[in-house]
């Protein structure tokens, strides 16, 4: 048996790929947009990828199989309960798919979406235990999917977490403990609140280990999976109908182009975004005017996916050789309207002095200072709930980072303004919303919560 794992760090999304090695015969699980590693991976091997599943319609990335099943001829299968507008082979419960000797079986575990379904893997037919599971988001490690991202239409968060309980508590659960857990998603997804950093686990460590796996109620399973969940970002609920409908194939060749200052200058003209992948240190130095940073150097897509609407035209300042990267990790979520990208940045700055701006950026000790002024700004929290709950500056108000856009006006407009979150990057890209959103006085805090409690508790008071 080949079985691989592809594992994206931006976005916390693994998917695999399984195949007999006699037979030559591959399926892929949960790709990504952009498909070429899976091509060259069964090109090396010698490998024809027949089938390409998904375990539900993903909310938090744009699924790769379309673009699979033009290259390869592969049929796409979903659980029993999916419907698309492009063809699909509709999986029941138990069916097995026999690749040669290896052999998958599907398993219906609703709950994160109605559709939902994980793949068993036997490396042998007639093996009683399977090597392991694919367990899509029904089932994390240290964590389970979240039932309440509106991922679904026409049933309720309630219901999904009653079906959830099941596929956790009685299905997976009923599984051996030597096998296997291999997850769609780990560590800072917002599928979950408590993935774990490891890529796979078995049955029995996560019975052992995760609190969702423990014996318990529906009603004691119900409020402990949705308690505390973070905020998901806007993009999610356009992707989960995304992934339902034939749309456009991503060609990477095509998807990236070069644009001319004054090309650039006329679609930032037209209203197209500027999106600044830079570090937050050289785009607070100097940056053009009403640009929303989000560094490349972190979970890019997921945030560009939360601060940018998917029906504006973008357009793209990157750091020196990464522009195709950053255009095709917003192809990765669906943001195709990417007009271009800016030619060599550092030399066109110059020449763009009158369209260019610098962002405030305040030590905690200067924010100490000015709160203990005569016209104090108004501390504006983007962390997570979860974070919040562990300590907050006193009378700073809190809008988590996912929820800003249709929360400004919460914000006052005569004050001037200082975002924080833990370490300084989230805040960077919501002082930069709220400076394209037409907010002037907006800095954002140095080093975030994590500098403040460095200050002497007396100076925090």
């Amino acid at each position: 048996m080949f079985f691989a794992q592809y594992y994206l760090d931006c976005l916390s999304q693994a998917s695999y790929m399984i195949a007999d090695e006699r037979t030559g015969r591959a399926v892929v699980v949960d790709p990504r947009r952009d498909v070429s590693e899976y091509l060259a991976d069964a090109d090396a091997h010698g490998f024809t990828i027949e089938a390409v599943i998904n375990t539900h319609f993903h909310a938090d990335f744009l699924a790769g199989h379309l673009e699979l099943a033009d290259r390869t001829g592969a049929w796409i299968g979903y659980g029993r309960r999916a419907e698309a507008e492009y063809p699909i082979r509709k999986l029941a419960d138990g069916e097995r798919i026999g690749l040669g000797d290896v052999t998958l079986r599907i398993m219906e575990t609703p709950g994160h979406t109605p559709e939902s379904i994980s793949v068993l893997v036997y490396e042998h037919a007639d093996d009683e235990v399977a090597y392991g599971v694919l367990t899509g988001d029904a089932l994390f490690i240290g964590d389970v999917g979240r039932p309440d991202l509106l991922a679904s239409f026409g049933v309720t968060a309630d219901e999904l977490g009653r079906m959830l309980y099941d596929s956790v508590q009685h299905k997976l659960m009923s599984l051996p403990d030597a096998v296997r857990v291999f997850p769609a998603h780990g560590a800072g997804s917002a599928c979950g609140k408590n993935l774990s950093t490891q890529r796979q686990s078995t049955i029995g460590e996560q019975r052992a280990t995760n609190y969702a796996c423990a014996p318990m109620s529906e009603e004691d399973f119900l409020a402990v999976v949705t308690a505390g969940q973070p905020s998901a970002p806007g993009y999610f609920a356009y992707d989960a109908v995304l992934n339902r409908k034939e749309h456009e194939l991503f060609d990477p060749a095509a998807a990236a182009r070069p644009l001319s200052t004054a090309e650039f200058l006329e679609r930032r003209a037209s209203g197209a975004v500027v999106v600044d992948a830079r570090d937050p240190q050289e785009f607070a130095a100097g940056h053009l005017r009403g640009s929303v940073n989000v560094p490349a150097d972190g979970r890019f897509a997921e945030q560009a996916g939360t601060v940018v609407a998917p029906e504006q035209e973008v357009v793209v300042v990157a750091p020196q050789d990464r522009e195709e990267e950053v255009v095709t990790r917003l192809a990765r979520i669906g943001f195709d309207r990417v007009a271009g990208y800016l030619r060599e940045p550092e030399g066109a700055f110059p020449a763009l002095a009158e369209e260019m701006a610098q962002a405030g950026r305040l030590t905690a000790d200067r924010l100490r200072r000015a709160l203990a002024g005569d016209r104090p700004p108004v501390v504006v929290d983007v962390r997570n709930t979860a974070e919040r709950e562990e300590g907050f500056i006193e009378g700073s108000l809190h809008i988590p980072l996912a929820e800003l856009s249709r929360r400004m006006e919460e914000i006052p407009r005569d004050r001037s303004l200082v975002v924080h979150c833990a370490g300084g990057h989230r805040s960077s890209i919501a002082a930069s919303l709220l400076r394209h959103a037409g907010r002037d006085d907006v800095s954002d805090l140095l080093g975030g919560y994590g500098a403040w409690l460095l200050l002497p508790e007396t100076a925090r008071a």
